[in-house]
């Protein structure tokens, strides 16, 4: 497979033919107009500044200056990234690209880039929406972009304690395929698994396969190995600790400013042989929402609790329903689930809801498939549906983004009692702003997570755009969104971390006195201040 160096995953990947059809023609029934492709441009003809810096002969062996790699590490993923690629606007790029063998490599580089004032930025697997990994570091003489993709082994494996030491630039697929045959499994599916890594998962405080219960990549660390300029920091191995403020804590989430994550001991999961699933439709959102959080506070923690509004499940999985539909799921590796499922359908039609007629579950040894949890059968054909297009959506986004359409997503937390109002607040700010940028547009809401005292929406944005102004029209609808969300009390983010475009809600977010203790741990732990500058702090 050949990764894309302008968009998401493999090239042969890619949205065509029947697909490319039938996804533009749902398109043009929302939104009429012209649909004209924009190839992307290849990497010679980009136009890339030469590199401002040479990296000494002890770590030229490490560094690339090739326009490729360059070129690859210069955004995310994020729709604006998407575009800017497309349109050959790459105005921020690395240096060099360094790929570190071992820790002592990370030391070395940290400590060059330390002495020199250049940039470094972590860059886990480039899967960043928020603009974490781009180089837009311009009080800096030249930027460093360190890839640990070389660092990619689980290193031990504690069958006993069900827990294994694993190295940060290991990308999902590797690493289960790593932990499979012990019979274990970290579990952590988030739609980025196959171009993530555990580094990045940590570094951002992704959210993965869980719905309930372990929602976040926290719940599933027992020790953090990070190493900073100042020193290595080594959190003890155990279960838990009351031991003052959990370093681990503070490394976690912290988008690579303060350190670089060479590896971490992982809470496992012996492999699910239990699945019971399924669908249920609703005819009113409000109920269904009841429903979802009646599911929450049960104390039943299904693995899989999405619900999908009206237009997601039009739009993402192709099904005509007036309220919405939920998408339920259970697994264990030590007991048949199918009672929880029972109750779980059982609450839903106290509210009203039609459960899939095929809902169910059997004992079964299988794995699952990419990021979205439940069985690979079973369940209804809205699951197997809503599955088979929630993987395939960040392709979907990028023909989309090729063919000048607004396509991007953002997410937040809120409680129950405050998840109306925000609803409305961030609805109606998305279709204001899209009339004011694009004339029209949709805006479809599913939950990713649930907690017993809230849900996390997951909003999607679908407008006409113009092939010349896609980042500003899409940067409006950005911004609006998120006043709407920061001034309804929702978090700017609930899995996507903060990056350098969320920073003015987040910089609002967050008490003032932690702000000043955030910066002088950074002052502390990166006094030259050259670990991804912009990102959580102001730049020095």
């Amino acid at each position: 497979m050949t990764r894309s160096w302008w968009g998401w995953g493999n090239v042969e990947d890619a949205v065509g033919g029947a697909e490319l059809g039938a996804l533009l023609d749902r398109v043009r029934v929302l939104m009429p107009g012209d649909l004209t492709d924009h190839e992307p441009p290849g990497v010679d003809s980009l136009g890339l500044p030469a590199p401002r810096v040479t990296a000494p002969a002890s770590l030229a062996a490490l560094c690339s200056a090739e326009p490729a790699d360059r070129a690859a590490h210069a955004h995310g993923k994020a729709f604006r990234d998407v575009v800017r690629n497309l349109q050959g606007d790459l105005r921020h790029v690395p240096d060099l690209v360094a790929r570190p063998r071992d820790e002592r490599d990370v030391t070395d580089l940290l400590d060059w880039c330390s002495r020199e004032g250049i940039a470094v930025i972590p860059f886990g697997g480039g899967s960043s929406v928020v603009g974490g990994v781009e180089p837009r570091c311009t009080g800096h003489p030249a930027v460093v972009t360190m890839d640990l993709e070389r660092m990619d082994r689980v290193l031990e494996v504690d069958g006993t304690s069900r827990a294994a030491r694993i190295q940060a630039g290991v990308f999902g697929p590797h690493l289960e395929d790593q932990l499979r045959p012990h019979g274990l499994t970290l579990r952590h599916f988030p739609q980025s698994f196959e171009f993530s890594t555990l580094g990045g998962w940590l570094a951002t405080r992704a959210g993965g396969h869980y719905a309930t219960l372990h929602t976040h990549i926290d719940d599933l660390v027992e020790s953090m190995r990070v190493v900073t300029p100042s020193g290595v920091s080594a959190s003890r191995r155990l279960p838990g600790s009351g031991a003052g403020p959990s370093p681990d804590r503070l490394f976690l989430g912290s988008e690579g400013t303060l350190g670089v994550i060479t590896e971490a001991w992982m809470r496992l999961q012996q492999r699910p042989r239990w699945r019971a699933r399924a669908s249920v439709r609703f005819g009113d959102y409000t109920v269904a929402v009841a429903a979802t959080r009646a599911i929450a506070q049960s104390g039943l923690n299904p693995a899989n609790c999405r619900l999908l509004d009206a237009a997601e499940a039009l739009i993402n999985a192709g099904v005509s329903v007036g309220g919405g539909v939920l998408v339920l799921g259970f697994e264990s590796a030590d007991h048949p689930v199918h009672r929880s499922l029972e109750r779980a359908l059982e609450l839903c039609r106290d509210h009203g809801g039609e459960p899939s007629p095929d809902a169910g579950g059997e004992p079964r040894d299988g794995e699952p498939g990419g990021g979205e949890p439940g069985g690979e059968e079973g369940g209804g054909p809205d699951v197997r549906t809503w599955r088979s297009s929630f993987l395939r959506m960040p392709y979907q986004r990028d023909a989309l983004a090729r063919h000048s359409v607004i396509a991007e997503t953002f997410e937040t937390a809120c409680t129950w009692d405050g998840f109306e109002t925000l609803h409305r607040a961030v609805t109606e700010a998305a279709r204001q702003a899209m009339r004011e940028v694009a004339g029209t547009g949709v805006v479809t809401c599913r939950f990713t997570h649930v907690y017993p005292d809230g849900p996390a929406p997951y909003f999607g944005v679908y407008a006409p755009g113009r092939w010349g102004d896609l980042v500003a029209q899409w940067d409006h609808i950005k911004a609006a969104v998120s006043e709407a969300i920061e001034t309804s009390g929702g978090t700017i983010t609930h899995h996507h971390a903060v990056g350098r475009d969320h920073r003015p809600w987040y910089d609002r977010q967050r008490p003032a006195p932690f702000a000043a203790a955030l910066s002088a741990a950074k002052t502390a732990l990166d006094p030259a201040g050259v670990l991804n500058p912009g990102v959580l702090l102001p730049a020095p």
